[in-house]
């Protein structure tokens, strides 16, 4: 069964937000479920600082072994800050998609599209867990 936090929320394409410290920005990567289903991560491409995008719209991309698949943002805003290990390591996604394996940081353009995603239940509900 795939690891799915409590404190997180979730999009259908399963990203993940997680609040930080700052109200104003979040932490964005994949959920386990995704990486477990991607296989061994082999290279990603991630949007530089100051990179705009709104919500859904693609971000970049994650290559597996055996596929590649669009990272979608989960809410609009600014990247400040791309997780720099992941050039050099990409497979952290998936041994801790949740801490070491997160993506970007974003600032948020809109706080209020959080309410639109999936809470930790629902996400469960929909990957069967």
């Amino acid at each position: 069964m795939s690891n799915v936090p409590a404190d997180l929320v979730y999009t259908p394409e399963h990203e993940y937000v997680r609040r930080t410290k700052d109200p104003a920005v979040v932490e964005i990567g994949i959920t386990d479920y995704a990486q477990g289903e991607l296989g061994d991560i082999v290279f990603v491409d991630l949007p530089k600082a100051g990179g705009k995008f709104s919500r859904m719209a693609v971000f970049g991309t994650i290559e597996a072994v055996k596929a590649v698949s669009e990272l979608f943002c989960p809410v609009s805003g600014e990247v400040t800050d791309a997780n720099p290990a992941l050039a050099a390591d990409p497979g952290l996604i998936n041994r801790d998609a949740y801490g070491a394996g997160w993506m970007v940081r974003l600032k948020l353009s809109d706080p209020a599209e959080l309410a639109a995603l999936l809470d930790a239940k629902a996400y469960a509900a929909k990957i069967g867990g």
